[in-house]
């Protein structure tokens, strides 16, 4: 035999003798039994047939364990050592047997909380009356209500009585807990014991709760979150300790560390509607101690190149009220339109009760442009706006399920140093749900319009095109739009677009999706749509979702046709 051959045999000798010699059977449909008795009998490895004999009451003793966590407290249980295989297993058939099932649960709870309408609804169902034994949800149980206690502020909460009694013979558990809450903690003084350089009015303006607020983690949980969040600080250390508490009031002492005032960032990019693209911005998070901030950006593309600066105030709450001071410009020659626009403006963002976001906003727009081969025309218009948004999402950056809705009203008048009379509506809805994990359904709906008694006076900043990565797929960017008789995109007057989408995700970080658009620029909303349907995959990136798709466009008439689409960016 070669030395390469004996070293095989002497590996394949050794991992048979280190086989698992311990197999379980339960006997009937309980996977969730089999798994536990297995994981506790573990694995056994290296022994003899008279060992595993000697070894068979442990074992056998490990498997009632397994079935009694999951409430079977009378298994038949018979073992035998098979040795018709040169590696002898210890093999146990187990029947088991009638469960263990709740005949009553009493829960109460005394004290201060027995009274609080956040405390006993979140404690969970099970194990209710009927059904079978469960340890692990029994635990959980009183995990619950002591998790419920600490989030709630009962520090001082207690179980008097933690009874769990099981009757094997009988087939029956009751269980009884008695929890003492005492009385509920409440939030006191907030004081910061280093302002980091800043105005104590604007640290103050995040704290939302009044000194004698009853205590909820959420709320500590919250304004550590907006002082981390806001872009003023690289550290914050909030000590809210109930070991603190003078007379059941926890007082919260922050400390606080400026992050550096200034960042610079600057990347490159591609998209299949505007091609290679860079893209680079500076920002100084503060620049004095009542936290004003300002920065700069700009996006450099074949076909579009924009510079925009503002300069921002925080208000109260300044996680998410401020006023913004914009300037702006912006060149672009896509299709048959050539623009060159001017921005001034500014916005007011306040976050409503109801959770919308709310931005009034005043903006002046001199915009000079040439479609087709027509002669360049100049626009000057004065824009009052009003705009709501809300996003609802279970993550930022990825979410199994959400929506956003946005609506943007803007308008300009002739007497308001205008030269045009426009009253211009944008509509925006998206939503994303996922089912079973795997399976997730994507749809978005547009709807703009332009109201005027000059469309002509409209310029094209302010007129509706569709088709590219964001839009109808299948078709060039802004090349779905009325025309003019030399057959120049000019713009529509309305727009209609709306997007199904199908992903299944096949491997971590992976999705392979199908998707149907249909959509339209068109100056009368009886005017036919353009469709397009494709098939595409995702990676979701530590920065984000990144799509590529391939789609066909279903109208020639329009220009449809086989498509290639890239683009990243959330989802909603």
């Amino acid at each position: 035999m070669s030395r390469i051959g004996g070293l095989l045999l002497a590996w394949s000798l050794s991992a048979l003798c280190l086989a698992q010699q311990v197999e379980v059977r339960v006997e009937g449909d309980f996977p969730q039994l089999q798994d536990n008795a297995e994981a506790f009998v573990g694995k056994v490895e290296g022994r003899s047939a008279d060992s595993l004999r000697r070894y068979a009451a442990t074992a056998e003793d490990q498997v009632r364990q397994a079935l009694r966590a999951l409430g079977y407290y009378n298994p038949g249980i018979d073992w035998q050592v098979d040795e018709s295989d040169d590696l002898p297993q210890l093999v146990l058939t187990v029947q088991p047997g009638d469960p263990v099932r709740i005949r009553s649960r009493e829960v109460r709870i005394e004290g201060a909380a027995d009274s609080d309408p956040d405390f006993l609804p979140e404690l969970p169902e099970q194990p209710a009356q009927g059904d079978i034994l469960h340890h692990g949800q029994y635990n959980s149980l009183r995990q619950a209500i002591r998790s419920s206690a600490l989030r709630l502020g009962y520090f001082d909460g207690e179980f008097v009585t933690r009874e769990l009694k099981v009757d094997p013979a009988a087939g029956t558990a009751d269980i009884l807990l008695v929890f003492r809450s005492g009385e509920r903690y409440r939030l006191g003084k907030v004081t910061f014991t280093d302002t980091a350089g800043f105005e104590p009015q604007l640290l103050d303006s995040f704290v939302t709760f009044e000194p004698g607020t009853l205590y909820h983690a959420d709320k500590v949980a919250r304004l550590n979150n907006d002082l981390s969040n806001s872009g003023y600080f690289a550290s914050v250390d909030l000590d809210a300790r109930p070991a603190s508490a003078e007379g059941g009031v926890i007082p919260l002492n922050i400390t606080l560390r400026a992050r550096d005032p200034r960042s610079v960032s600057a990347g490159v990019g591609f998209s299949t509607d505007v091609g290679p693209r860079f893209r680079g911005t500076w920002r100084e998070h503060w620049i004095n101690p009542m936290g004003h901030r300002r920065g700069a950006e700009t996006e450099i593309s074949g076909p579009r190149q924009n510079l925009s600066t503002w300069y921002e105030l925080p208000l109260d709450p300044p996680m998410t009220d401020a006023i913004r001071l914009t300037a702006g410009y912006q060149r672009e020659d896509i299709e048959d339109v050539e623009s060159e626009l001017l921005t001034l403006g500014q916005q007011w963002q306040h976050q409503l009760s109801n959770g919308w976001l709310q931005v009034l906003s005043l903006r002046w727009e001199g915009e000079r442009y040439r479609i087709g081969t027509e002669p360049t025309e100049t626009s000057s218009l004065l824009l009052p706006g009003a705009g709501y948004s809300r996003l609802h999402s279970d993550s930022p950056l990825d979410p199994s399920r959400g929506y956003r809705l946005q609506v943007d009203v803007t308008g300009a008048h002739r007497s308001l140093l205008s030269k045009a009379d426009i009253l211009h509506v944008n509509f925006i809805a998206r939503g994303l749900y996922t089912l079973a994990d795997n399976h997730r359904f994507l749809a978005r709906f547009q709807l703009g319009g332009v109201a005027t008694n000059r469309f002509a006076d409209v310029p094209p900043s302010l007129r509706f095109f569709a088709g590219g990565d964001q839009s109808v797929r299948g078709y060039g960017y802004e090349t779905l739009s009325p025309r003019d008789d030399e057959g120049n995109t000019v713009g529509g007057r309305y727009l209609m677009v709306g997007s199904a989408e199908y992903q299944y995700q096949f491997a971590d970080q992976w999705r392979v999706a199908l998707f149907y658009d249909e959509g339209n620029a068109i100056d009368d909303l009886l005017d036919p749509l353009a469709s397009g349907a494709g098939a595409g995959i995702r990676w979701v990136s530590p920065v984000g979702p990144l799509r590529l798709d391939i789609a066909k466009g279903l109208d020639p008439q329009f220009g449809g046709d086989w498509r290639l689409h890239f683009s990243m960016g959330p989802e909603l």
